[in-house]
């Protein structure tokens, strides 16, 4: 600490008056960081041993800044000590502003405009700055090659798939990995790859991003560090929200490179599997091994996009073993109740049957599905064509119907005999949707008497969207 005051007194002529330890002991990286304070001015001092990775990082840092990119200043460093000094970015990090800011999956539009900042600046970084990298202090290694990838499939197998004791065959699963390094390995890797791209690591400052944690950058494949933000387990963003991101980015990497989208798709699924397996050993290590149990709360959302992926995408090549352990992951009533504290979310849907049903973006199925058809319809009297479900002279009519509050009373039996048992085996989503002609009464008046009987239960979350009625409005 005596070093970390000294670099802070001589850069900035002023005493240190107060030390605040930030969480980045609480990491994966071993860093211990701190706020130092004086009487006007703060500064952000790091101690860590590993004195290649302090290189990369003060080097990297001073590349960006020549190329105009958001990254700290380095005020002052001395590597004999493993310490260095940078700029106060404050304490905000994007995780923590889509923490604040959203409601299940509906999401802040200053949190989605400042995803899209931050994938804008990404080619940036991968391109730009890219070309003159000096890509001999990348440590451990300088290339996202063979071996790499070894080291990250081996990491999830050992600390996660063994810990966790998920069954597998070695050599098939050996087999498959080894399948899957020859096929990411025709990606175009001649880019600065950032490595841990994720929302941790990106900090906001009056609305705009700047850029942490990027000493373990080396050169590579585009896909992988988009695959990093936008699969970042925890950040848990709905589908559709990564989807534009995605596409965000695809616009914007037009800019710096030719690049045809079908040869970029043809390998970014397999990075999004690469990169989930690296997160899935971190939470391995510092979970299972050094008893960090926090780290193991992410586990769930990792799951979540493997379900996910599992169920709407198709790898061009085959990998039965690696799927194979995928599908007993989320099968392991162990992994999903790792999530802790986490609600269980209930999205409730109401939708007309001449749409289509509600697609289901957590890759679990789709849940319930009530066909409400068969009540009484208020939508063919000229009284009730101008009012919704969420109407009272609607409600009032429906409220009066037997028939539909013995529909109703059902619904709600099932549903909560599924909530209660979804909450004790700690699964985190469940999907109950309500069809009728329209989707504008019946549906909607019933996906909102659910949706008041479940709200304030403890452990429960309740989401509702109304499909025919946000098409009207559109």
């Amino acid at each position: 600490m005596d070093v970390l005051k000294e670099l802070f007194e001589r850069h900035f002529n002023s005493p240190v008056t107060q030390v605040q330890p930030l969480q980045g002991q609480l990491g994966g990286s071993g860093r211990n960081i701190f706020r130092l304070a004086g009487e006007k001015l703060s500064a952000i001092g790091i101690l860590y041993s590993v004195r290649e990775e302090n290189v990369a990082f003060l080097e990297f840092t001073r590349h960006f800044l020549r190329h105009g990119l958001p990254v700290p200043e380095i005020y002052a460093e001395d590597l004999n000590h493993g310490a260095y000094l940078e700029e106060d970015l404050g304490d905000t990090t994007l995780y923590e502003a889509l923490s604040k800011n959203r409601v299940g999956v509906n999401i802040a539009p200053q949190v989605v405009e400042a995803y899209r900042q931050v994938v804008a600046l990404l080619p940036r970084f991968q391109i730009e700055a890219g070309r003159d990298l000096n890509y001999k202090v990348c440590y451990p290694r300088a290339s996202f090659d063979r071996q790499s990838i070894a080291w990250d499939m081996n990491y999830f197998k050992y600390y996660f798939l063994k810990l966790a004791g998920i069954p597998f065959n070695e050599q098939t699963l050996e087999a498959d990995f080894g399948r899957l390094a020859k096929f990411v390995l025709g990606a175009d890797r001649d880019y600065f790859l950032y490595r841990d791209f994720q929302s941790r690591n990106v900090m906001l400052r009056d609305g705009r991003p700047f850029f942490l944690d990027y000493q373990g950058g080396r050169k590579g494949a585009l896909q992988y560090d988009i695959a990093s933000l936008l699969y970042d387990g925890k950040a848990d963003l709905p589908p559709e929200l990564r989807q534009q991101l995605l596409d965000h980015y695809l616009e914007g990497l037009a800019g710096f490179v030719k690049l045809e989208r079908e040869a970029f798709m043809q390998y970014y699924y397999s990075y999004v599997y690469l990169r989930i397996m690296q997160a899935l050993g971190a939470y391995g290590f510092r979970g299972f091994y050094e008893r960090k149990v926090h780290f193991l709360q992410s586990v769930p959302y990792a799951l979540r996009n493997l379900r996910w992926l599992l169920h709407n995408v198709e790898l061009p090549i085959a990998l039965p073993a690696l799927m194979g352990a995928f599908q007993s992951m989320l099968g392991s009533e162990k992994l999903q109740s790792l999530g802790g504290e986490d609600k269980l979310v209930v999205r409730i849907f109401s939708f007309s049957f001449h749409r289509g049903l509600p697609e289901d973006e957590t890759g679990n199925g789709g849940g319930f599905v009530f066909d409400c058809r068969s009540l009484p319809n208020p939508g063919r009297e000229e009284r009730f064509q101008s009012f919704t479900g969420v109407e009272p002279p609607v409600i009032e009519y429906l409220d009066r119907q037997e028939s539909v509050q013995a529909f109703l009373a059902s619904a709600l039996s099932l549903v909560e005999a599924s909530v209660s048992n979804y909450q004790r085996r700690n699964f985190k989503s469940l999907m109950v949707s309500f069809g009728c002609t329209a989707g504008r009464h019946r549906s909607v008046y019933l996906a909102e008497q659910l949706a008041k009987r479940l709200s304030g239960r403890d452990g429960v979350e309740v989401v509702v969207r109304h499909l025919a009625l946000e098409g009207s409005a559109a």
